[in-house]
Order: C-alpha cells, then sequence, then structure tokens
C-alpha cells in the first residue's frame, strides 16, 4: 500500500499526526488562559517595589 513496505512507517506517521492532534488540543485549552496570578502575590510585589524605591533613595 502506498508502496511503502515496512509497517513501522506507518506507525511513524500515525504517532505524527497524534501528537499534531495533541498539540492543537492543548492549544485551543489554553488559549486564553495567560499568566493568572493571585491577589496576595500582587500584593508581595507591590511592598518589594516600595522596598527597592526606598534603598535607591538611600543610596
Amino acid at each position: 500500500m502506498l508502496g511503502i513496505n515496512d509497517p513501522s512507517i506507518y506507525l511513524g506517521y500515525l504517532l505524527a499526526v497524534l501528537s499534531l492532534l495533541l498539540c492543537i488540543w492543548y492549544g485551543v485549552k489554553n488559549w486564553n488562559k495567560g499568566c493568572e496570578t493571585d491577589e496576595l502575590e500582587l500584593q508581595e510585589d507591590v511592598a518589594w517595589e516600595l522596598k527597592d524605591e526606598q534603598l535607591k533613595e538611600q543610596l
């Protein structure tokens, strides 16, 4: 069939198609997820920035 004598060639094509479908599914599933940060993490970042600003002023 199709001039391919070795069945492992078909397995390679099958795995390539399956991995393509898996990648498409993963991309659609996580399309708009983005970086989700919680409120505590944002507060810690703001506190760190303020402390950094104070240290720069002292120098």
